[in-house]
C-alpha cells in the first residue's frame, strides 16, 4: 500500500500535456486570477467548443514515409520560426508571475517563435522587444485597440515601431467588452503593483477603475475599416493585421483594405458567446481570403494535433494564449518553455505519423470528420 501511494505521488508531478499544465497552474493561481484567465463570457458556450471542436477531426496516418529529415518550420513575419506557432498578446500576465511578459519574451526566443505585445501588457513594448534577443532575435506585433484618446494610440504605434516591432495586430471585436459573469462577481481589478506601461497608466490609476470601466473609458466603439485602416497607414510602416475576425464578409473587407493579415479569433470566447469556434469559422475565412491575404488562427489550441489540424483547414500559423499563462503560472519562463516545447513535440510527431516531411505537406487530405452514422468523411 505504502509503495503504490509514492508510486501515484510521483507520478502526479510529471507534466507532460498542456493540460498537465494547466493543472498545476490552477494550484498556484488565485481563484480571481484563475477565473479571469480561464473564464469566456456569459455561459462559457464558446470558450469550451474553442476546444471541444477540434475533437471531430480526425488524422490520417500514412505508412512507409521517409520522415527522417522532417522540417516543421515556417516562415511568419519574413523569417523563418521553428514551428508554425506564435504567442498571442494577452494582457496582466505579471498576475500569472512577476516576470510576466518578460518570462514569456525570453521563452519565445528560446524556442525560436513569434510574439504579440498585448495594450495591456505589465512591461513595456521596449523592455518586452530586448528580452526576445536570443541567437536569433525574434519578431514582436503590438496589439493594438481603437482608442479614444488618439494621441495615446498613436505614441503607442510610434513606440511599438521604434522598438522594432514589425506588425500591429488591430483587435477589431471589442467595441465593448464581452458580459463576463465572473468579473463583476469577483469586482476584478488588476491587483496592486501592477502598471500597464503601454497605456501610461500608475497601479493607482487602474485600481480606482474596475476592469470593465477602465475599458470603457479607453476604448472608442466609433471604430470603422473606413476611417481606421487608413489612419494607421500613415501613422507606421508596420504590418497591418485584423485581429478577431470570424467571417468571410470581414476577410473580403480586410482585402479591400489593404490589409497584409486577418487573424481568425473570437478572443478566447471572451466577447460575444455564442459566435462559432475559431477551427469552425476557418474554412470560410481561407475560401474568401483566396491566397491573397495571409490568415492565422487563435483559440483553443491545446496540442501539436491541434496546430496540424488548423493548417489542414488552411491556417498558415497558430497563435496560443492561455497555455502561456499557464505555463508562467507552473513554472515562470521555464513552464513556458515547457508547453511551447510539448506543442512542438506534438506537431512534430504528428506530422511524421502522416507522412509529412515538410510543413507544405499539410492539406485537408491528411485529416477527416468523424461520423457517428459512418465511416471516416473525407474532406
Amino acid at each position: 500500500m505504502e509503495e503504490k501511494t509514492v508510486i501515484k505521488s510521483m507520478s502526479s508531478e510529471v507534466v507532460l500535456s498542456i493540460e498537465d499544465i494547466k493543472e498545476q497552474a490552477s494550484k498556484k493561481l488565485p481563484t480571481v486570477a484563475r477565473e479571469f484567465f480561464n473564464s469566456g463570457s456569459t455561459s462559457q458556450i464558446t470558450v469550451h467548443e474553442n476546444s471541444t471542436a477540434y475533437q471531430k477531426y480526425r488524422l490520417r496516418p500514412r505508412v512507409l514515409v521517409n520522415v527522417s529529415k522532417a522540417d516543421t518550420s515556417t516562415t511568419v513575419f519574413g523569417s523563418k520560426i521553428s514551428f508554425p506557432l506564435c504567442v498571442s498578446p494577452a494582457g496582466l500576465q505579471a498576475m500569472s508571475h512577476p516576470d510576466g511578459e518578460i518570462a514569456t519574451s525570453k521563452a519565445c526566443a528560446t524556442r525560436n517563435i513569434h510574439m504579440g505585445v498585448s495594450t495591456f501588457s505589465n512591461y513595456s513594448v521596449e523592455e518586452v522587444t530586448r528580452a526576445g534577443l536570443g541567437v536569433e532575435p525574434i519578431k514582436h506585433a503590438m496589439q493594438l485597440y481603437t482608442m479614444k484618446d488618439r494621441a495615446l494610440q498613436e505614441r503607442i504605434i510610434k513606440r511599438a515601431e521604434a522598438a522594432g516591432c514589425v506588425a500591429i495586430l488591430l483587435t477589431a471585436d471589442s467595441p465593448v467588452l464581452g458580459y463576463r459573469y465572473n468579473e463583476w462577481r469577483n469586482d476584478f481589478r488588476t491587483p496592486a503593483g501592477l502598471a500597464f506601461p503601454m497605456m501610461e497608466k500608475s497601479s493607482e490609476q487602474i485600481l480606482a477603475q474596475t476592469h470593465d470601466d477602465g475599458f470603457l473609458a479607453m476604448n472608442s466603439d466609433s471604430h470603422s475599416w473606413a476611417e481606421d485602416i487608413p489612419r494607421l497607414r500613415s501613422l507606421t510602416k508596420m504590418e497591418i493585421w485584423i485581429k478577431g475576425v470570424l467571417t468571410a464578409e470581414d476577410v473580403l473587407l480586410a482585402r479591400e483594405y489593404g490589409c497584409d493579415g486577418v487573424i481568425v479569433s473570437n478572443h478566447g470566447g471572451r466577447q460575444l458567446d455564442d459566435s462559432p469556434a475559431t477551427i469552425d469559422a476557418l474554412p470560410e475565412c481561407v475560401k474568401a481570403a483566396e491566397g491573397k491575404i495571409r490568415v492565422h488562427i487563435d483559440g483553443g489550441i491545446r496540442s501539436g494535433a491541434d496546430i496540424f489540424k488548423a493548417l489542414a483547414l488552411g491556417a498558415e500559423c497558430c497563435w496560443i494564449g492561455r497555455p502561456v499563462i499557464w505555463g508562467l503560472a507552473y513554472d515562470g519562463e521555464k513552464g513556458v518553455e515547457k508547453a511551447l516545447q510539448i506543442l512542438y513535440d506534438e506537431f512534430r510527431r504528428c506530422m511524421m505519423l502522416t507522412g509529412c516531411s515538410s510543413v507544405a505537406d499539410i492539406s485537408k487530405a491528411k485529416i477527416g470528420i468523424a461520423r457517428l452514422d459512418g465511416p471516416l468523411a473525407r474532406l
